[in-house]
């Protein structure tokens, strides 16, 4: 039975713990757009490429009972965090973290309605290619952080080799899923900017 006053409570917990720990969880305005997606397209299986600390992947499963996530983190701190968290909103039994590098995971035998990208930016090409095959037909692939931070439209503020870099392939990234046949891509100007590629 699923406490919607302990999970309020830990949600809560987990926004703090995020900012006094600086770890990346999504912006409200996408996570939102996020659950009203998962809503009107009745999706039920949903695959997670970065966990953090579990609260994408809780808001996720919340939409409905029926909803049943996979989420792959790969930082053994954020992993064990997230695990509690999950755990704290009797949510185990819908949420299964799996630790491990996304691009190292075998997830042989799965399929899923939805696949939200939300890790290493640098890997968001990487990652769609290999984990598409995992898709239903008429699947969807939801990326977070185009923008990344507003710096991709303004890439002049950037004064880090390594951001420019990172800034540089989120663009690439873009490209290719503008250019891409199989999919039809939205890109959506809510949070730092989500693209919603939907299989053709």
């Amino acid at each position: 039975m699923i406490d919607e006053n302990v999970i309020h409570s830990v949600v809560r917990d987990m926004e703090r713990y995020a900012e006094a720990n600086n770890v990346p969880i999504i912006e409200h305005d996408s996570i939102v757009y996020i659950a009203k997606y998962i809503e009107e397209h009745h999706i039920k299986k949903i695959l997670e490429i970065g966990t953090a600390i579990g609260y994408s992947a809780i808001l996720m499963s919340l939409v409905s009972s029926d909803v049943e996530v996979t989420t792959i983190e790969r930082d053994e701190k954020n992993y064990k965090e997230a695990v509690k968290n999950i755990k704290a909103c009797g949510l185990d039994k819908r949420i299964e973290v799996v630790f491990n590098d996304a691009l190292d995971v075998n997830l042989s035998g799965y399929k899923f309605d939805m696949i939200f990208i939300d890790a290493a930016k640098a890997q968001y090409l990487k990652f769609f290619e290999k984990f598409k095959y995992y898709l239903n037909d008429n699947g969807t692939i939801i990326c977070d952080n185009l923008k990344f931070h507003g710096l991709v439209e303004h890439k002049e503020k950037i004064e880090s080799k390594n951001v420019l870099s990172m800034v540089n392939k989120l663009e690439e990234f873009s490209d290719y899923l503008k250019s891409n046949q199989d999919f039809q891509t939205e890109f959506i100007d809510v949070g730092d900017g989500l693209s919603v590629s939907v299989r053709k």
